[in-house]
């Protein structure tokens, strides 16, 4: 079993971060990529890599031949499958042995049992773990499995037996609702997963979602190394998680991790894995939920509180190195949190974002898991997670401090990203004294969520960030503005305007930077003295108080963006000059209320009218899957379908025309 290069079969922040454990070891690693990735830091940094195909999965990071080839070409010794696509697939675990290779993971019947959510589950039976009441029958016929739903009574869920991250689950709450979410899962599932098999399961409503970590050699010893919550979730997918899980009876939390230690023994599991619970705090009970024969995304707050690294342990398994440590050797130092950080937009049903990166500035001083860069893009190709921000700090209180600080000095242009959304997850009351749960969103936004803005002094600050920024220290900004500046009477000193990009109405700007003045819309105005910026950081004195926040500007098209640290967390701050708002009123077409485009590329899923369909505005036109999640995309106005320019399977750019509608005013 002995290696000296590792192919990793995946890509991302994760690809990354087994570079780093294979570096520790003085291994090499060989990358593999697919078109879109050409450029990417994961294949920079490793020591061989080869182009397996185009972007879309199927062509290159689910392409099993094509990676053996490409293990066959460097040789490689071994394969590490990372987390998602072919991670627990047994076929290509089997496959990589089949090859002469190392396959660093467990063995190709435990992955395939584990992989079966019904097999899985009799296996925890077996092994005296606590599972949800349910019917997980071979009989796949719509009367055996209505049957067992009325049986079962609601709420339930129709899960998919094969796949996870909630693709091919539906809930029912009425059982007349029972034979469409059969038929839905089932057809979820198979084009996800390959697989229609589904099972139903009775519903804890207000559940934590509880895991624990195992590590096992294959010399027979198998340890657990804690647990983690990972209840913040939207749409069955994680958003934080952390380590340990908080608020647990000590009894029970002993009951959940020898129980994984049992399930694991049972099965002679090997390298890392993760067995999931759900806990009912109302009833103290936990029930087995499934086992992720992996690597999990959050594995970096176990690490972080035990100080052991789990790739580096996965390649020494994978060697055939015995476990050094026993279970008493196992200690847990402090808390940790992890923030997935995804492009996407929370404000507008978590809408996947797309585009170049332009600046790309994380905070100092904190684990950052990435896979990206400045330059990089962001395609709608793969999974919308561009990084995982972790930190660690001596109790709860301390580590949630941690993270929306570092949060809040996080920076990115181009590309949207959920970091206010996450640091309002982190600030809610009900997270922060352990009443959220795995559907709580809902509650702690019943009214959906916003993205904040910033206040009338921090926007004055972004547009004297924005003004220093365009008249460098040392240079009169009445000399060096441009075209745009405003010059007031002889004698009085001048002036310069700058627009935002939903206001009219100008903020002006005067004095030089020994005192700096803005005047805002509203008449408002703010007094800045020694105002500076340098090395991305505004600083002066307000009313006496010295002050410096993080200031990064950048062009974003036709206009600038501010990224000013606040308060309230990073805020973002769009402004024109009067160059640019005269360029950008130049470009505004007609408003296109009757057209139904995509809000960013990706494949179209279903097109749910045909030419000549009377529909209601919001009404669903067209389902566009774009980094692993489906966008239903209703219609701007009411009316009539006059064209279609889209067909299911094709692939439409942003913004590309996909449904003509005649307004109903018109018809």
């Amino acid at each position: 079993m002995s290696f000296t290069r590792v192919l990793i079969a995946n890509r991302g922040e994760i690809a990354r971060r087994i570079q780093r454990g294979c570096r520790k070891l003085g291994l090499e690693t060989v990358a593999v990529f697919s078109e879109a990735d050409r450029d990417a830091p994961f294949v920079i940094e490793a020591d061989h890599a080869v182009c397996i195909g185009g972007a879309a999965p199927s062509e290159s990071y689910l392409n099993v031949d094509a990676i053996l080839d490409a293990a066959r070409a460097t040789g490689a010794g071994a394969v590490h499958p990372g987390y998602g696509f072919l991670s627990e697939n047994a076929g290509f675990a089997a496959a990589v042995e089949a090859a002469g290779l190392v396959f660093i993971g467990p063995e190709p019947g435990a992955i395939a049992m584990m992989g079966s959510k019904i097999e899985a589950k009799a296996a925890a039976e077996a092994a005296g773990v606590p599972v949800l009441p349910g019917y997980r029958g071979t009989d796949q016929s719509d009367a055996r499995l209505l049957e067992e739903a009325r049986a079962l009574g609601t709420p339930l869920l129709v899960k998919a037996s094969a796949g996870g991250g909630g693709r091919g689950m539906r809930l029912v709450t009425d059982l007349a609702d029972a034979p469409e979410a059969i038929a839905s899962a089932r057809s979820e599932a198979k084009g996800a997963f390959g697989d229609a098999a589904v099972f139903l399961e009775r519903y804890a409503p207000r559940a934590r979602h509880v895991e624990v970590q195992v590590l096992g050699d294959s010399h027979g010893t198998l340890l657990h190394l804690g647990d983690r919550d990972c209840s913040l979730q939207r749409n069955h997918q994680k958003l934080i998680e952390e380590a340990p899980a908080a608020d647990l009876p000590e009894d029970l939390r002993d009951d959940m991790r020898a129980a994984a230690v049992r399930l694991a023994q049972s099965i002679d599991y090997r390298s890392a894995g993760t067995v999931e619970y759900l806990y009912d705090p109302s009833r103290g009970e936990y029930y087995f939920l499934e086992m992720n024969t992996r690597l999990q995304v959050e594995h970096p707050v176990t690490e972080a509180i035990t100080g052991i690294d789990l790739v580096e342990w996965q390649l020494r398994i994978a060697r055939g190195e015995p476990l050094t440590l026993a279970q008493t050797d196992v200690r847990f130092d402090g808390h940790a949190i992890e923030v997935r950080i995804a492009a996407e937009n929370p404000a507008e049903n978590f809408r996947p974002e797309t585009g170049r990166i332009t600046l790309w500035a994380p905070p100092a001083g904190v684990r950052l898991d990435s896979g990206v860069a400045a330059g990089l893009v962001v395609g709608h190709h793969y999974d919308s997670m561009l990084a995982k921000l972790i930190v660690h700090a001596p109790d709860r209180a301390g580590a949630i401090r941690r993270a929306v600080a570092a949060i809040d000095t996080f920076a990115v242009g181009g590309v949207g990203l959920n970091l206010s959304y996450q640091r309002a997850l982190l600030t809610h009351a009900d997270f922060q004294a352990l009443r959220h749960h795995t559907s709580g969103l809902p509650e702690m936004f019943p009214d959906g969520w916003t993205q904040p803005t910033p206040d009338t002094r921090d926007t004055g600050l972004a547009v004297m960030a924005l003004h220093l920024h365009l008249a460098p220290a040392g240079t009169s900004p009445w000399e060096s503005l441009g075209a745009w500046r405003l010059t007031a009477p002889a004698g009085r000193r001048g002036a310069a305007s700058y627009w935002t990009t939903s206001l009219d109405d100008p903020i002006r700007i005067s004095g030089t930077p020994e005192t700096l003045v803005a005047v805002l819309p509203d008449g408002q105005s703010l007094t800045t003295k020694t105002a500076a910026m340098a090395a991305d950081r505004l600083s002066g004195r307000v009313d006496g108080v010295p002050f410096t926040r993080i200031a990064h500007v950048e062009r974003a098209g036709d206009h600038w963006r501010v990224h000013l640290q606040t308060p309230a967390g990073m805020t973002l701050t769009d402004l024109r000059t009067l160059e640019d708002r005269h360029l950008a009123r130049a470009s505004v077409g007609a408003s296109g209320a009757d057209l139904l485009t995509a809000p960013m590329p990706g494949a179209v899923a279903e097109v749910r009218v045909a030419p000549g369909d009377t529909v209601a505005a919001g009404d669903t036109l067209v389902v566009l899957e774009a980094m692993k999640l489906l966008q239903s995309l209703p219609a701007p106005v009411a009316g009539v379908v006059a064209e279609i320019y889209c067909a299911p399977g094709d692939t439409v750019a942003g913004h590309a025309p996909l449904v003509k509608l005649d307004p109903e005013e018109q018809t």
